[in-house]
């Protein structure tokens, strides 16, 4: 296992299929890739990253995202996104973030995680449910 230090990138790719397509999620009603999967993919690429440099027992959440996305993808094209790890503040991650298609970027931002302990973020969300009657 290295060091979690600046500098590290990640990148991602996909097709872009129908239950991609904001007309297929809800997003939107046009047959081009959704924002918020082109956001998944992002945040899939940051989380990939940073796994092998983290603790056992532990992940990370994102907190926060902040992206454009300027040029539409039709169905059958792919995408991809890119990561840099700009910032470690403690536990607090910030990335860059990018996706491209075929012909060039769609979409650019930045993207915040946290690192937290699986079973105690776990045990936390689990007694948020039971707390209101949902088991």
């Amino acid at each position: 296992m290295g060091m979690l230090e600046t500098g590290i990138k990640g990148r991602q790719e996909e097709v872009v299929t129908e239950e991609l397509l904001a007309k297929n999620i809800g997003s939107g009603r046009v047959k081009v890739f959704a924002t918020a999967m082109m956001i998944a993919l992002m945040e899939k690429t940051a989380v990939l990253s940073v796994e092998p440099y983290l603790e056992e027992g532990q992940n990370t959440v994102g907190t926060g995202i902040n992206v454009s996305h300027c040029s539409a993808t039709p169905v059958g094209m792919k995408v991809w996104a890119e990561t840099e790890l700009v910032e470690i503040d403690r536990r607090r991650l910030v990335f860059k973030v990018a996706a491209y298609d075929e012909c060039g970027l769609i979409g650019e931002g930045t993207h915040e995680r946290f690192i937290i302990d699986m079973d105690r973020f776990q045990t936390k969300a689990s007694q948020k449910a039971e707390s209101i009657g949902h088991f």
